[in-house]
Formats: structure tokens, C-alpha cells, sequence
């Protein structure tokens, strides 16, 4: 068994894990975002992250915090997967453009060494005229101290699309999770506490490495529990997910 799965809130897993215990934290929590002010960020889910409705989508937890609250609770979390992280082990987790100067702030609070961010472009975002497109979201990522300099190279930018038929509101393509989970050795173990529909589990367990994650919502429990077993069991990958890696001094 490659993937260890808990259906409850966050903060009171963390606290049952044992120290030192996984080589990473990459996960996609509640972003608390989706407009400008605190009667944006309280507006239901759907109406916030969803362009055209697919009829399938099902609200989820913790995401209408003011901006004090969510920066706060950021760094509750991330402290204490510092606790669980090994020495030299990473953190990476996701956040669009209004939360990014919170997000940098709180896992720099919660005791990491904030390593820069990796831009996550989609070729299919929604122009606005008079306007840059808002066509990325961003990855986030520290070390708990110094890291080695060694394994793998991994790209500094990711072009991709959002998955089509999707099982969450806010689903990461899986061929990027794929990419991000090689920050982690082969055999590691990586943790994530907001697993939604489970892809960064899927991802983890496809490039063999080891999985732990939390989900509070029933329903995207359910979800990532079918599709982390199926992935156990090892069928097909997910089809569907188109993505770009550039390297050094490449534009998009």
C-alpha cells in the first residue's frame, strides 16, 4: 500500500503525525480568493472558480476566510508540517495572484526557507480587454533548511490546461503533479493535507513515491480514494492533460 488516506480536518491530522516523518508537503488548499473584497471572497464556490458549469461540481470547505484569517491559518498549518518535514525536505503548495504576497509571508512565517515560485500558465484563460490576462496560478516553494544539490532538474514553468473532465472545481492537470512530485526521491514520502479529488496522491503513487493525504469534504474523499486505488492498482494513466515544459531563458 503506497497511500495512507484520512477523512477529517487538517490542523487535527497534522497534529497525530509524528515528526520528521515525510520528505515533502506539496498540496492545493483553499486559496480564500476569487475577487477583491470580503463579499467576494464569501460568494459560493462555484460562482467564484467556475466559468462554464459541467453540472458535477460540489462546493467544499474553507474557503471564504478574510484576508487576516487566511494568512494566519496558512502559517498555523505550515508550521506544523515543518514539524514533519525532514531536514532539507520541501514545501510546495499553490495559490493565484491575489493570495501570492500572503502566501510567500506565510510559509516564510511557518519557519521554511521560501525558494522562489513556479508559474503554472493556461494557454485557455479568459481574457479581459485593457487588461493582462490573468492566466496563472503559482507554486510556492521552500525547504525546511538547506537542501543538497543534487537529483533532479526540474523545470522552473509549467504550460498546461486545466484537466477537461475534472472530479474538483479547482483540479491541478495531473501531468504537472507528476513533474512536481519529482522534487521528492523515488520511495519518499509525500504529504498532502488538502488532497480534494486526490491528484497529487495519484501523481505520487504513478512516479513511485509514497502517499499521505487529508480531505474534510465527504464527497472529494470518496473521490480521491477511487482514483489513489485505481492508480494502485496500476491501470492506465489520465488522458487529456496537455503540457509544455520550457527551459532556461524560454518564453511563453
Amino acid at each position: 500500500m503506497n497511500a495512507h488516506l484520512h477523512h477529517g480536518e487538517a490542523l487535527a491530522f497534522l497534529a497525530t503525525l509524528p515528526n520528521v516523518s515525510v520528505d515533502a508537503v506539496i498540496t492545493d488548499p483553499p486559496y480564500s480568493s476569487g475577487g477583491f473584497t470580503r463579499g467576494d471572497r464569501m460568494g459560493d464556490i462555484v460562482s467564484k472558480y467556475v466559468r462554464i458549469e459541467q453540472g458535477n461540481e460540489v462546493d467544499f470547505a474553507g474557503d471564504n476566510r478574510d484576508q487576516r484569517a487566511y494568512g494566519y491559518w496558512l502559517t498555523l498549518w505550515l508550521s506544523e508540517c515543518l514539524r514533519l518535514t525532514m531536514p532539507g525536505g520541501t514545501c510546495l503548495l499553490f495559490t493565484d495572484w491575489r493570495q501570492l504576497p500572503m502566501t510567500t509571508d506565510a510559509l516564510q512565517a511557518g519557519g521554511w526557507i521560501w525558494r522562489g515560485i513556479v508559474p503554472w500558465h493556461k494557454p485557455a484563460s479568459r481574457p479581459t480587454s485593457g487588461r493582462f490576462t490573468a492566466s496563472c496560478e503559482f507554486v510556492v516553494w521552500g525547504s525546511r533548511g538547506g537542501m543538497p544539490v543534487e537529483g533532479n532538474v526540474l523545470p522552473g514553468f509549467y504550460q498546461a490546461s486545466a484537466p477537461r473532465d475534472r472530479e474538483h472545481i479547482t483540479q491541478k492537470p495531473l501531468d504537472v503533479m507528476r513533474k512536481l512530485v519529482q522534487i521528492v526521491p523515488k520511495g519518499g514520502t509525500v504529504l498532502d493535507p488538502f488532497m480534494g479529488s486526490g491528484t497529487t496522491g495519484v501523481a505520487a503513487v504513478l512516479e513511485g513515491r509514497q502517499f499521505v493525504g487529508s480531505e474534510m469534504t465527504d464527497h472529494y474523499f470518496e473521490v480521491a480514494r477511487r482514483r489513489i486505488s485505481t492508480s494502485e492498482q496500476g491501470y492506465r494513466d489520465e488522458v487529456g492533460d496537455q503540457m509544455v515544459l520550457r527551459g532556461e531563458g524560454e518564453c511563453a
